[in-house]
């Protein structure tokens, strides 16, 4: 019984619960209580949703041999990996000062129309004013850092599962 509790299957269906379960409470957020997200939280949600994706084909597909397993784990770390990576650029734009923050800029929609996907993400991921903003919080900690912690929590976890047997 334990050692089924304890299977990479189980694990990667327990990685997809939470990424499903954080972006439950993201959209809870936007459409209950009125938070719009901001582009930068919009890539988080995509690259959350990926994670999902990845923690999900893992569970259902579950090699029996390790390559597979770890393939699984390098390509969920790598999602995780890019998770980190805005994340993180997102907390930073929170930490410097007001007036040292980009103006807001146009909407996601309106960057990817007129600039095309490549061009529009590179100017998404420069933030902006808006990026900057902390409108809510838990714990005195923003909603990119809680998304910052999990992305590291979901490498970790996927590299762990990756070499267990």
């Amino acid at each position: 019984m334990i050692k089924l509790l304890l299977s990479r299957r189980i694990g990667n269906l327990v990685g997809f619960l939470v990424c499903a379960g954080m972006l439950a409470f993201g959209y809870y957020l936007q459409l209950v209580v009125g938070l719009d997200p901001c582009p930068l939280c919009i890539i988080q949600r995509l690259l959350l949703f990926a994670v999902g994706v990845a923690f999900l084909v893992a569970a259902l597909h579950h090699p029996a041999g390790r390559l597979g397993a770890r393939l699984y784990g390098g390509v969920i770390a790598l999602l995780a990996a890019l998770g980190i990576a805005v994340a993180g650029r997102h907390v930073w734009l929170q930490h410097i000062p007001a007036d040292q923050r980009p103006a807001c800029g146009p909407a996601l929609d309106h960057l990817l129309s007129v600039f095309g996907p490549i061009e529009g993400l590179r100017r998404v991921l420069r933030g902006s004013g808006e990026c900057g903003a902390v409108d809510w919080a838990l714990f005195s900690f923003s909603i990119p850092e809680w998304t910052l912690a999990a992305f590291v929590l979901f490498a970790a976890w996927a590299m762990w599962l990756a070499r267990r047997d």
